[in-house]
């Protein structure tokens, strides 16, 4: 399978945060620089801006209006999966998984890295690059940023094998406790279809998480994208009539409103459920 030149991944990244910081300094319908003021501003080509700004028009955080240029696309309804009372259990998914490194290296965090991170952007961060594969099929590609101080000697082969916070806690002393993950759909680059080896624009799911340790304090922040024809999110709701009932927590997804007027409180874990795909003739 072709790959990406050393540094591409890197790169290619950079630029996306770069727009990102853009993008969450304006209000919706504000415009971007052009794109050849960003090449020159970045000291980039224009396929590795474009790439990027195409990941981030596909997402749906960006418009491209044809002879007017870029703007910054209307805000997205966010829908919280579990209530105040609920719990969220995520067990592994089935398949026998591992990784590919891409790209791993130490850089400093920058502006919205290093945000989420809640240290100064010029900090260290270990970034790692890396493709999940399930019996040895492209599932994911997994973007994760880690504070280097937390992880001193991380070695290339704690990714490759094993879990990442096993190896957290086992070898650096780092014990997570926490994380808040987003999950939306999008379709995937051209760069990105050729390490899943999907087609370009295949559907995907998007996922955001940040991770805190026992103290609350950030530990890595990670994005992925997953395979939207191998790959899907289960949920298992349980409905407790027996608990009083809590108007104040909204539409639950899924559920049409009317469905429980008394507002009945509603517990969901998920399940990523790895998929088959029929054999191609």
């Amino acid at each position: 399978m072709e790959t990406d030149a050393p540094g591409t991944v890197l790169k290619r990244e950079r630029v996306r945060d770069f727009v990102l910081e853009l993008i969450e300094s304006r209000q919706a319908g504000d415009g971007i620089p052009s794109e050849r003021t960003l090449c020159a501003r970045l000291g980039v080509s224009r396929p590795t801006l474009r790439a990027a700004v195409d990941e981030l028009v596909a997402a749906g955080l960006l418009v491209r209006e044809h002879g007017r240029g870029m703007f910054v696309a209307p805000e997205k309804i966010t829908q919280e999966l579990v209530s105040g009372r609920g719990t969220m259990s995520v067990p592994q998914a089935a398949g026998a998984w591992s990784s590919r490194l891409l790209e791993f290296t130490t850089v400093p965090a920058g502006a919205r890295v290093g945000r989420r991170l809640r240290m100064s952007p010029s900090g260290r961060i270990v970034y790692v690059a890396r493709l999940r594969l399930v019996d040895g099929t492209p599932m994911a590609v997994e973007h994760l940023h880690l504070k280097a101080d937390l992880v001193p000697g991380l070695a290339a082969h704690e990714l490759e094998s094993g879990d990442l916070y096993a190896h957290l806690r086992e070898r650096h002393g780092v014990h997570v406790h926490e994380a808040t993950q987003t999950i939306e759909p999008t379709v995937v680059t051209r760069s990105e279809a050729r390490l899943l080896d999907v087609p370009e624009l295949s559907p995907a799911l998007l996922f955001e998480r940040l991770t805190t340790d026992a103290t609350d304090q950030p530990v890595e922040y990670v994005h992925s994208l997953y395979r939207g024809d191998r790959y899907r999110i289960v949920s298992r709701l349980a409905l407790d009539p027996a608990t009083p009932p809590d108007t104040t927590t909204g539409h639950h997804p899924g559920i049409p409103p009317c469905d429980f007027t008394e507002g009945d409180p509603v517990a969901a874990s998920t399940l990523g459920d790895v998929q088959g795909t029929p054999e191609q003739p």
